[in-house]
């Protein structure tokens, strides 16, 4: 059955963990989740972070429960079975702190760039996969924290239109992913910032 755009019902299982037990569509899921998200950007904007304390475990954790504590219960937790992308549930932390040694590195060496090391490390969190859900949207706040904290740069425009729903920009945006996958961050670079 074909539905409007957004009147998708969520299925059973979809709504696993869900907190807020009237929301029965996946645009209501969405607005739900964008309000949760909007209070999480505002808290990482009226507070100061230092550097070593963006890259932990614990700050990657305490993001996601931010971005999607009031809709999720299982917010800022790592997935617990694995799902068709992503390392192995089992290699989650492993891999995170991988990337945060890597990061570190990066970081100290000035190996990229402002803007590509902070997508390099978006590319690899959102490759981990570390959460159930939300790992895309929660990469690119990832990204514009480390811009904008570390580096003291404006953050990302992302295209300046939604990456959840399919469309052009969308379309762009994993298109400069598939170039990231093979080692090549250029386009990604120009799209976060267009």
């Amino acid at each position: 059955m074909d539905y409007e755009d957004g009147k998708t019902p969520l299925e059973e299982d979809e709504k696993v963990g869900l907190l807020i037990k009237t929301v029965s569509t996946r645009n209501e899921l969405d607005e739900f989740e964008q309000q949760n998200i909007e209070k999480a950007i505002l808290w990482t904007l009226k507070r100061k972070f230092k550097i070593h304390t963006l890259l932990e475990e614990q700050f990657i954790k305490q993001l996601h429960k931010k971005m999607y504590g009031e809709v999720w219960t299982w917010a800022g937790e790592f997935r617990k079975t694995n799902k068709n992308i992503g390392v192995d549930k089992f290699e989650i932390a492993i891999e995170l702190k991988k990337l945060q040694d890597d990061m570190r590195y990066w970081i100290e060496n000035k190996s990229f760039s402002a803007d590509e090391t902070a997508l390099r490390f978006k590319h690899r969190l959102v490759s981990i996969h570390c959460f159930a859900n939300g790992n895309g949207r929660h990469s690119r706040l990832m990204a514009d924290v480390i811009v904008d904290h570390i580096y003291k740069q404006p953050v990302f425009s992302w295209g300046a239109a939604s990456l959840s729903h399919q469309n052009d920009t969308r379309k762009i945006y994993l298109h400069a992913l598939k170039a990231a996958d093979a080692g090549d961050y250029e386009l990604l670079t120009r799209f976060a910032r267009s």
